[in-house]
This record gives structure tokens, sequence and C-alpha cells, in this order.
């Protein structure tokens, strides 16, 4: 098989203009690996790649599924391998292109799912995070796995501290460990990584600007139709970034410039 080419980076830093001009050249098409453009009806919120850029390279996995199914890492690494094996036999190679790694690593390098869930473990956790907050879980994570917290970065992904801390009580060995373990004896896929990195205030000025293209292409009338049709607010799509702070707008909580605001400096 040919190596994939796997191209990441933040959001609005040109992956997709970049994954099409390499899947020209290199008779390629393209497996989306972004957790929210595999989702229809949320096209210009997700900044999926337009019907013009996916009539000139085949696109996989964008627009695929209704809002309110869902595309588990298990589930994409067995399609997405389908799918490589697939453009194999046409003789084609595949760019792998997205800001979501847990799917990139799903496919490349295997689903690693670790023990089984202990929900004593988790439920006592979870009441540790309301009362002590989750930072309290985070610095607890730093402690005995620095190296999964730092890939974390921040305390707001409670369900993956939760998670890292649940089989550390489980195992006595650190998440960050198993897991490279797993990736040591599994069989992961050749693949070469790109990774689009700009300079902080230009990436800023990319962010706003393409927040303010998104709105002008109707992004407000998006989300409108997804609550219209039934995606309210407990659906988890519309607490994604962006679409929470338009949903909120709508719902008459806060004006439309704040939640643009808002939706810039969270990107």
């Amino acid at each position: 098989m040919h190596p994939i080419i796997s191209l990441v980076g933040p959001t609005a830093s040109g992956k997709t203009s970049l994954a099409i001009a390499l899947a020209l050249r290199y008779n390629a098409e393209i497996l989306s690996a972004d957790s929210m453009q595999f989702y229809r009806g949320m096209e210009i919120g997700t900044a999926a790649p337009t019907q013009r850029e996916q009539n000139l390279v085949p696109h996989h996995f964008v627009s695929c599924l209704n809002p309110d199914e869902s595309m588990a890492a298990g589930r994409y690494q067995a399609l997405g391998r389908d799918c490589l094996a697939t453009l194999e036999e046409q003789g084609k190679r595949a760019v792998v292109v997205g800001g979501s790694g847990l799917y990139i690593n799903a496919l490349i390098d295997g689903l690693f799912e670790g023990p089984a869930r202990d929900e004593q473990i988790r439920v006592r956790l979870q009441h540790e995070a309301e009362s002590l907050g989750n930072e309290a879980l985070l610095v607890r994570l730093q402690s005995i796995d620095p190296d999964y917290a730092a890939r974390l970065g921040s305390a707001n992904d409670l369900v993956r501290i939760v998670r890292a801390l649940e089989v550390y009580e489980i195992t006595g060995t650190p998440y960050s460990e198993l897991h490279r373990l797993h990736q040591k004896e599994g069989e992961g896929l050749k693949a070469q990584f790109f990774a689009l990195d700009w300079d902080r205030d230009v990436l800023y000025e990319r962010i706003n600007s393409r927040v303010d293209a998104m709105i002008s292409a109707g992004w407000v009338e998006e989300v409108r139709a997804l609550i219209k049709v039934g995606y309210g607010a407990q659906l988890e799509r519309l607490k994604a970034l962006g679409f929470r702070e338009i949903a909120a707008h709508l719902r008459d909580e806060q004006g439309l410039e704040e939640a643009i605001e808002a939706a810039k400096m969270h990107h």
C-alpha cells in the first residue's frame, strides 16, 4: 500500500485547499477525518469542502451522516480502512485530512480501547469533578501521566481526563504507556505526516476572516434550519464550536455580534 499522506493543522490553516492540491498532484482521493464534517446540514459552520472542491477531487466521509447519528472512532477505522483498500486496488493514493486526532490515530495506528469501563470509578470521578472542578482532576492526571495530560492541553476535555484516570485505577499503568504498547504490538499503516503551522497572530486573523465569511454564507440560517427540524440545544452537534454560540443567539441569549466574537475567540 502506498504511504498515506496525512495532513493536519488547526482550524482555518488551509488544510482543504492544500489537500486538494496534493490529491491532484499524486492521483489521490481525500478522506476527511474532521469530527464535525461527517454531518450533513452543517456544511457552512464546519467549513466542509464545497461541491466545486468535491468535484475536483473525490472526498470521503463528508456530509455522510445526519446530525443525530454517530461516527465512533472504531466505525471510522473500519470504514476508512475499507476505503483505503479500494483506493489501493484502483492504483490511487489517499490524503487523510482533518483536525481530529482521534480519528486519524484510529485509522492509521489502530484503535486503542483499553480496559472495559468501570461505572463505579467513572461516576466517582465525575462527582469529584463537579465538587472540586475539572482542573483538580487534570492536576491529578498530570502527576501520574504527564504525557497524556500534555496532549489534552486543558481541563475542558473532562471525558478523556476521566477515562485516563479510570484506566490508571483499573490497570495501575498510565494511559499513554498502554497506548504506546498497543502501537508497538498493533499493525499500523504507513503514513507521511505533515502539519500546517502558522504564527499565532496570522492564524487568528485567518480564523476571524473565516467566521465572517461563514456568517455571510448563511451560517445563522443553517443553525436555524437545524433547530427548526428538531435538532435543538440538547443535540451534541449543536454544542460544537461556533454552533453553540449561534444557537445561543437564536435563543435570544446574546446578540449576533456578541455570538460572532465569541465564536472567533473560542475557535
